[in-house]
């Protein structure tokens, strides 16, 4: 197995003397293998980018493991140089990654530099990425500044695709993306897989692209996952409440399907003070007693769940 995350949980201090805890991420269990693309998705604020960041080692996890290939590499002081290079990222945020002093070659050229290779190895490679992620050589002497948001995420997608990575973290890649590029980028994303048997952890908000990303779907909601499977079987037969509401949100072009939309009632809870029992209870169309006491877990096969009702 490529990535396992097991039991993590990620609490943050609150208020002035840090005695509250924030919730984020609280017991979150996954794998994920060679050549697979692993969706998180759920509403803002739920902690699938916290847990993107546990993965990759940006922040520590109060509990629990991140494994890479066997090693704890949450358990680490530092995380050796040779995995590192070996785990890459997209972020969301193209303009908090990329240096506003550095130019577009610079920029592309940073990764081979600091792993020892010549300018003349890594100006070949830049010009192979510039290929592949269809930047204009005209483009290599400008700012971060001065490019459209779509090809600054471009330079990101292309800096983290850099040194061949087994696995990455993708962090809503084609969220700033005109939607002719975004197909361009996804079946970059696909094509790059395919050739270095390379693993996605996909964190989005857009069920759409994850319907055609992912091999498997995981639905988070207020630092738990609820629904774990295959993403057909997620799709077409959502078990949780939660997860039915969010594919019934998905817009169709045929608005006489006659799909019923799932309207939630209330907010999300603070993960500052989260409701006892099912943390999905206080907005839970069909929510019993027993959901506000006790806590389900998640339970199945392939298909898992927690909900008392299923």
């Amino acid at each position: 197995m490529l990535i396992e995350v097991v039991n993590l949980k990620k609490y943050f201090g609150s208020g002035v003397f840090k005695k509250s805890k924030i919730k984020a991420v609280d017991g979150v269990s996954f794998e994920i293998g060679r050549n697979e693309t692993f969706a998180l998705v759920g509403e803002s604020g739920c902690g699938k980018s916290t847990v993107g960041r546990c993965v990759l080692d940006l922040i520590r996890p109060t509990d629990g493991q991140v494994r890479f290939k066997g090693m704890n590499i949450s358990g680490m002081n530092e995380v050796p140089h040779d995995i590192r290079k070996r785990i890459q990222a997209i972020f969301q945020d193209a303009d908090g990654t990329l240096n506003p002093r550095m130019k577009v070659f610079d920029l592309m050229m940073e990764p081979y530099r600091i792993n020892g290779l010549n300018n003349g190895q890594g100006k070949k490679k830049v010009a192979d990425l510039m290929e592949m992620v269809n930047i204009t050589p005209d483009l290599l002497g400008r700012y971060p500044h001065e490019l459209s948001g779509g090809q600054r995420q471009r330079i990101g997608i292309a800096r983290a695709m850099a040194l061949n990575p087994e696995f990455i973290v993708a962090d809503e890649p084609a969220a700033s993306l005109d939607l002719s590029v975004q197909a361009q980028m996804l079946d970059l994303m696909k094509k790059f897989q395919a050739e270095h048997d390379v693993g996605y952890l996909y964190i989005s908000h857009n069920l759409k692209i994850v319907k055609l990303m992912a091999d498997r779907v995981a639905v988070m909601y207020l630092g738990k996952l609820v629904e774990v499977g295959k993403t057909g079987d997620v799709f077409n037969c959502a078990k949780h409440p939660y997860t039915q509401a969010l594919i019934s949100a998905i817009p169709v072009h045929n608005t006489r399907a006659g799909r019923k939309r799932i309207l939630l009632k209330g907010d999300v809870p603070s993960p500052l003070n989260p409701p006892a029992g099912c943390r999905f209870s206080t907005r839970c169309p069909y929510c019993e007693k027993k959901c506000r006491t006790e806590e389900p877990i998640l339970v199945g096969d392939k298909h898992i769940v927690a909900c008392h009702l299923r």
